[in-house]
């Protein structure tokens, strides 16, 4: 019997994961999901999870005239992935085919039956893959969908659902030249200042990475610290550090940065890419809730834990491990750490406030809870280069999502706003 193709067989376990464990494809893989794969089979496995993720309820419309009853979730799953790559990947018929029969028959008596139903649902979508393209983009889930509705409205949520169907790209934050090593990779220079490659590639293997002259960072999550915009020499605290984009950023603009978040092990990454872009940082694993500087900082960067809902077009299995019950605790936890972080700011220091988040809960709505709390506390006005001033919210933070800049291949969903105290 033919063996089963590593990268596809690691693709299932990390959907299957997903569906059923409620794990996401990080977990797993710290878990050594995909031990014994070559880099080029992981970077394909995740690929391949990625944008099953991404297009499964697409892929269920597909698969619906030719199942008579749903198989079992292992066979559900397989069947997602090999239409996904028959309608969305443009994979030849009979490789993508064959390949999931195979896999069909590599399970073992709990899987082996299923093969013949395998072959020919597959066989039926190879034969109407043109159908895809009329199918309707997938939905978020009830609960996500309307609190967005509520603050969005209608057009503007299916917008961001639109903007989730296209893969993230990759942008890098370099540490200087960012015209250059736009050309170097191929690239563009956005009017933020990040750069967007347009075929990465092997990220390791691109010229600059193992020299350090640039990290992998979206270009929405690289406003935070533009935002807070340290001096050179400032003590500054990166507050939810890892896995550490801000923190270079902060190091490469002279700040003296202290790092500070609760994993040890999402920190150990960050330790690398300090060694790797040679930049220097104080990395604490504490919790932010009884930890104590030593100091009063001159700037505060604090990435606060949130729902991260603004990050679903790079990790599309959100919406599937996540639910409303998942973030209630998180609205209280965000205001308790924000008002710990206040108070560890000198008296003319400022803060920014960051959350990878689409909900005004998370964002829009703290800083107006926090400025009823301190009224003698204020929102610094944005002042980075190229941003549309229509990013610009009531209150004065920066609001960006995934349909902006949709010419361009997108952002992820981010809030923004500075705060100090207000000037004697």
């Amino acid at each position: 019997m033919a063996k089963p193709d590593p990268a596809r067989r690691a693709a299932l376990g990390l959907i299957v994961g997903v569906l059923e464990d409620h794990l996401s494809p990080a977990d797993q893989i710290a878990m050594d999901a995909l031990d014994g794969l070559s880099p080029g089979e992981k970077a394909r496995a995740q690929r391949l999870a990625t944008s099953t993720l991404r297009h499964m309820e697409r892929a269920d419309k597909m698969l619906k005239p030719f199942l008579r009853r749903k198989p079992t979730p292992d066979i559900m799953a397989l069947l997602r992935l090999a239409t996904v790559e028959l309608c969305a990947e443009g994979g030849a018929a009979h490789g993508v085919v064959d390949a999931a029969v195979t896999l069909c028959k590599s399970g073992g008596k709990r899987t082996d039956s299923f093969a013949g139903l395998v072959n020919a649902v597959l066989r039926k979508v190879a034969e109407d893959t043109a159908r895809w393209e009329t199918l309707p983009y997938g939905q978020l889930p009830g609960w996500l969908r309307g609190r967005l509705m509520s603050s969005y409205g209608k057009v503007t949520v299916q917008k961001m659902e639109e903007a989730h169907q296209r893969p993230a790209p990759v942008d890098i934050s370099v540490k200087e030249n960012p015209a250059d090593w736009a050309e170097r990779l191929e690239g563009e220079v956005l009017p933020t200042g990040s750069v967007r490659l347009h075929q990465p590639g092997q990220i390791r293997d691109l010229p600059g990475f193992a020299e350090g002259d640039w990290w992998v960072q979206d270009a929405a999550a690289s406003l935070a610290a533009k935002a807070l915009a340290p001096s050179a020499g400032m003590r500054v605290l990166d507050l939810c550090a890892a896995p550490g984009g801000k923190t270079m950023q902060l190091a490469a603009m002279g700040a003296e940065v202290t790092a500070l978040d609760l994993s040890e092990r999402r920190l150990q990454r960050l330790h690398e890419n300090l060694e790797r872009c040679k930049l220097t940082a104080t990395v604490i694993a504490a919790d932010a809730l009884g930890w104590e500087p030593e100091a009063p900082f001159d700037a505060i960067l604090l990435d606060a834990p949130c729902s991260a809902t603004g990050t679903i077009r790079r990790h599309p299995e959100l919406p599937a491990i996540k639910d409303s019950t998942s973030i209630k605790g998180l609205f209280a936890l965000q205001e308790e750490i924000l008002e710990r972080a206040m108070g560890w700011l000198a008296p003319e220091g400022r803060l920014t406030y960051v959350t990878c988040s689409l909900l005004p809960e998370e964002g829009e709505t703290q800083i107006r809870r926090a400025l009823e709390r301190h009224p003698d506390w204020e929102v610094v006005p944005v002042t980075i280069d190229g941003i549309d001033p229509a990013w610009i919210t009531e209150e004065g933070g920066l609001r960006l999502r995934p349909d902006y800049w949709a010419d361009k291949g997108g952002m992820d969903g981010f809030y923004i706003a500075t705060l100090r105290r207000r000037p004697q």
